[in-house]
């Protein structure tokens, strides 16, 4: 059964840092704080909508500083989730916030209202890329908070950014491995996006940051989505989710509504070629075999994918087998 969140976006409330990149405002397209009635309503609303598929469904709490912000309203964020959660309709709680903003003290009180899930804001594992975006935080810090989580045994969540100012591919690359090695279950991969009202957006309307192009940042993060999905690593999300107030207020940076589906499709892409130089193809019609649930990554949007083949001299004939992993390609005799 598919997951799903029930997300409640506490935006910005608490966070004693203003980082290059963040304006959750635009970003979200919301600035009210939710009251302990509107976690009730969200819930009730979803139980009507998801009938049985709540007990596979998380209610969240996003906006990524929830345990920096006032412990009496957390408290009673969580008071109004919990009971959903203790009697069996949802899976868990789940909740995203800073790395310098968990100690023993705050994961006594998550685990006492059925929080089941921690996301932290690591961003980079770099000191010198979280210094220039003005994160507040450490490395270090990133390290001590993810194992202070696995120890009170909640699923450990980490998000990561691609593309940030002072970074680089091989500093991103860096992050990943870094990430790896906490053994987070899951991960979410984000290319840097310029919104305006940002430091970010002034660093780029003078010429000091230059965002990724959105060819680099899918080559990259196609990458990237191969090494954890290798290292048994859920990634549960690549881009930023859509929505009319963000592509209004975004400047720069490799946003796509699909972006996911663009990294996969680069992977497959990838072992296309692998299987075109193992079998000595040189040009002509070749059938390839893909699983069907990967036939439009195959294709890629647009067509993209087979015009690629073309220029090569390979005509693509796409065919199903249902035996082949998700992005595997095999070359018909």
């Amino acid at each position: 059964m598919k997951h799903s969140n029930i997300a409640l976006f506490v935006p910005h409330n608490g966070c004693p840092h203003q980082c290059s990149f963040c304006n959750q405002k635009e970003i979200t397209g919301q600035v009210y704080q939710p009251a302990p009635e509107d976690v009730v309503s969200a819930v009730n609303t979803a139980r009507e909508s998801l009938g049985e598929k709540t007990k596979n469904s998380e209610i969240a709490f996003f906006g990524g500083s929830f345990t920096a912000i006032d412990r009496e309203y957390m408290t009673e964020l969580l008071k109004a989730a919990s009971p959903f959660v203790a009697n069996g309709e949802f899976a868990g709680i789940r909740l995203s916030t800073r790395p310098d903003a968990i100690d023993d003290e705050v994961l006594e009180i998550l685990k006492k209202y059925h929080v089941t899930s921690v996301e932290l804001g690591a961003q980079s594992m770099c000191d010198d890329v979280l210094d220039a975006n003005q994160r507040g935080h450490s490395a270090e810090d990133v390290i001590k908070a993810s194992g202070l989580i696995k120890e009170y045994d909640f699923s450990l969540g980490l998000q990561m950014m691609t593309g940030m100012y002072k970074s680089s591919h091989e500093k991103d690359k860096y992050t990943a491995r870094n990430i790896a090695e906490l053994n987070p279950d899951t991960v979410r991969i984000y290319p840097t996006v310029v919104m305006k009202g940002t430091k970010l957006f002034e660093l780029y309307r003078q010429g000091e940051y230059m965002p990724e192009t959105l060819e680099d940042a899918v080559q990259l993060c196609a990458e990237l989505l191969r090494f954890f999905e290798e290292q048994n690593i859920n990634v549960i999300r690549i881009g930023l989710h859509s929505g009319d107030s963000l592509q209004e207020n975004m400047a720069a940076g490799a946003y796509h509504p699909a972006f996911r589906e663009l990294c996969e499709s680069e992977i497959i892409y990838g072992n296309a070629l692998q299987e075109i130089k193992n079998k000595g193809i040189k040009n002509g019609t070749a059938e390839f075999f893909v699983n069907p649930r990967s036939v439009s990554r195959f294709i890629g949007q647009k067509r993209r994918n087979l015009n690629r083949l073309k220029a090569l001299g390979i005509i693509a004939v796409v065919r199903q087998d249902i035996s082949l992993e998700k992005y595997q390609v095999r070359i018909g005799l």
